[in-house]
């Protein structure tokens, strides 16, 4: 029997259709049972339900089966797509996107920048999903050619970074790396911590210090919310979260498991910068993949083009980023502008992995008595991206090179 799917190259900008002969692969089944088909020689396909990435082979990329889509399926709440050009300030201007991230145009005669959005998202949203829907008919004056390279963090200094540990797989295999375990209430009570909110862009260069500070990538999704008053609930808060994004949250393993011992501030130390993807979608430009809990897509990680994992956001994740919201919120208000993430993406099952390579280097100990990755060093090429379930990048690919200092 014979199965038809369209093949999509990192780039995205073609597509080329294929036939995939299952003939002969007796876990092609299985594959599909988790979102995903596999065929020797070819690459790991999510599928429209995908769940998970099967990393065996680490160089394979993702591929989708393609269907129908229209808008309405998204509902008609917010659906757009947002992103900062870079200037001479320090917030640069805001910029609307289409959703194939093929244009984009500026829209600072509705607000000049992300946070003044944020500031007045009620009133200033619904011009912004108009530009929005002009860009996709063709109908905006002004629209140019998309392109990252010359876009900021779509939030450059957001009002509050605070980060968690929803995926506690991932918890469970670091801190095992510095032999250390898991505190039994982290299932229980989310784990946050505020940090420095001045975020890099999605192709910015990654400066690496001198030394041995085992400098590793973290993918994750993160939130930008408006303002959330104190003692929200998780129903409130919920309404709070006005876009979506992907974020590399550098670790630096070797600076962080010496500051520990030491007692000491791990995120002063061992957290120096984090990126952002180069455009945040609202929420309701997701679809299905939203379920107002979770993103539930795969993150791909990739270091050099080899896949450091796949993890999906919508399992194994002990809590949702509404409770997450309200807990931050228990005992104060949350400014707009607020950034905050779940954690690094992480699935227990060691065939899918972690979006670090500290996981990665964990699971090949476990697997094979000694890991085989190594930290990020001088040269080095990261790229962490999230596909619909169409094969089209939907924030555009965080692509960052380490730049040794």
């Amino acid at each position: 029997m014979g199965i038809r799917l369209i093949l999509s190259g990192m780039a995205l900008s073609t597509l080329s259709v294929a036939e995939l002969r299952v003939d002969g692969h007796a876990n092609f089944c299985e594959a599909i049972l988790h979102g995903y088909a596999a065929c020797s020689g070819m690459i790991w396909a999510p599928v429209v339900c995908a769940t998970s990435v099967r990393i065996n082979s680490p160089r394979r990329r993702p591929l989708v089966v393609l269907s129908p889509r229209s808008k309405n399926e998204l509902g008609k709440e917010t659906v757009m797509k947002l992103a900062t050009l870079r200037d001479a300030t320090r917030d640069g201007t805001l910029m609307v996107v289409d959703r194939t991230l093929t244009r984009m145009i500026r829209a600072s005669h509705i607000a000049p920048t992300m946070q003044a959005a944020l500031d007045n998202w009620d009133a200033i949203a619904p011009r912004l999903e108009q530009l929005y829907d002009e860009v996709e008919r063709g109908e905006a004056d002004g629209a140019v050619a998309f392109d990252a390279s010359l876009l900021a963090a779509p939030l450059p200094r957001a009002f509050g970074w605070i980060d968690g540990t929803s995926y506690l797989s991932h918890m469970e295999r670091a801190r095992a790396l510095r032999g250390v375990s898991l505190p039994e209430d982290f299932s229980q009570e989310p784990l946050m911590g505020e940090r420095v909110s001045v975020f890099l862009g999605g192709r910015d260069p990654l400066p690496l210090m001198a030394g041995d500070v085992g400098m590793d990538i973290e993918g994750e999704v993160g939130v930008i919310l408006d303002d959330v008053p104190i003692g929200a609930d998780e129903a409130e808060a919920a309404r709070h979260i006005r876009l979506i994004t992907i974020i590399n949250d550098i670790s630096l393993r070797t600076v962080l498991a010496e500051t520990a011992k030491r007692g000491r501030s791990v995120t002063l130390f061992a957290k120096p910068y984090p990126t952002m993807a180069p455009v945040a979608v609202t929420p309701d430009e997701l679809g299905q993949a939203w379920d107002g809990q979770l993103l539930k897509l795969p993150l791909v990680c990739h270091v050099n083009g080899v896949l450091i994992g796949a993890p999906d956001g919508g399992r194994d994740a002990s809590f949702g980023f509404p409770r997450l919201v309200s807990y931050c919120a228990t005992y104060k208000p949350l400014p707009a502008g607020t950034v905050l993430a779940a954690g690094t993406l992480s699935n227990y099952d060691d065939d899918i992995g972690g979006a670090c390579i500290a996981e990665r280097r964990l699971i090949e100990q476990r697997q094979g008595g000694a890991p085989t990755t190594r930290y990020l060093s001088g040269g080095d090429q990261i790229d962490i991206d999230m596909l619909d379930r169409y094969g089209a990048s939907i924030f555009g690919a965080i692509r960052q090179t380490v730049v040794a200092g």
